[in-house]
């Protein structure tokens, strides 16, 4: 049987620490690296920062956008840097934010979880604000095929606080709502002592009292953003996520890609010592 994604990502937070490389070829970090702001020039970026990441951390996430803007080519270049970070052995984090409805989800889970697709990665980002209902089809894939899907549940940018902060139906938040409902799903699904597939996104800059959020079972992996130069750092895992700390994927780009072709793989060796040493306090 195939083993699940959950716990995938449960292996290799153990071997490698938590943190996730994104892949984000801003324009200013191009030319920053000297890179065409063209197809090949992101291509170029990412399989050099897949390079410094193999061996190194265990995670990468290529944010879709940066890749899209440059269309058919663009995405021609971000299926061999997905196909890359897959052969080299990292757990791949598609951030493409992808929600819809009906047939039109399923296509696109279908584009990014299904194995021998030109776009395939071992999970998705999703957004689940036209109904939780809506990815199912989504969920049932990625199962099939030990995928992993990450839900939107509590983002840290103030655009998004009147939505997610308000009350349900249910007396809970919005945020809440969504991980009791996925949780539901994935407690379907997950065999007893196993992480859940379906995880979530939660800023690491997000006060959980305040997003009605707790401690959820079963336990699923947290995408967390915003460490590095979000504001997050390594030393704030636990006081953030308590006793959810040891599920947290804790992505940085900026504060990694920053420091060049030649220096990106040394500020992954340091920003991994660095989480080791917070993870032992």
């Amino acid at each position: 049987m195939t083993s699940s994604f959950g716990e995938r990502v449960r292996r290799v937070l153990d071997a490698h620490g938590p943190l996730c490389v994104g892949i984000d070829p801003h324009a200013s970090l191009l030319d920053a690296w000297g890179l065409a702001q063209d197809a090949g020039g992101v291509r170029e970026f990412g399989l050099r920062t897949v390079a410094a990441a193999a061996g190194r951390a265990g995670i990468v996430k290529p944010q879709v956008s940066f890749f899209e803007r440059f269309g058919s080519a663009g995405f021609e270049a971000l299926e061999d840097v997905l196909a890359a970070a897959r052969a080299a052995g990292l757990l791949v984090i598609a951030d493409a934010k992808r929600g819809d409805i009906g047939t039109t989800m399923d296509a696109y889970a279908a584009a990014w979880l299904t194995p021998g697709s030109p776009l395939e990665a071992d999970a998705l980002t999703v957004n689940p604000f036209l109904g939780v209902g809506a990815l199912d089809g989504t969920f049932a894939l990625a199962h099939e095929h030990g995928k992993g899907v990450f839900v939107l549940a509590a983002t840290s940018n103030p655009e998004a606080l009147t939505l997610q902060r308000s009350e349900s139906s249910t007396g809970r938040t919005v945020s809440a709502d969504i991980v009791s409902v996925v949780s539901a799903r994935n407690a379907e699904r997950t065999r007893t002592g196993e992480w859940g597939s379906i995880g979530f996104v939660v800023g690491a800059t997000v006060d959980w009292s305040d997003a009605g959020l707790a401690a959820f079972t079963p336990p699923a992996p947290i995408l967390a953003p915003g460490f590095g130069a979000q504001g997050a750092t390594p030393a704030d895992l636990h006081r953030r996520f308590g006793s959810m700390s040891a599920a947290v994927v804790a992505s940085e780009s900026r504060s990694i890609l920053a420091a060049g072709p030649e220096g990106v793989a040394a500020a992954i060796d340091a920003r991994v010592a660095e989480y080791r040493e917070a993870h032992r306090g």
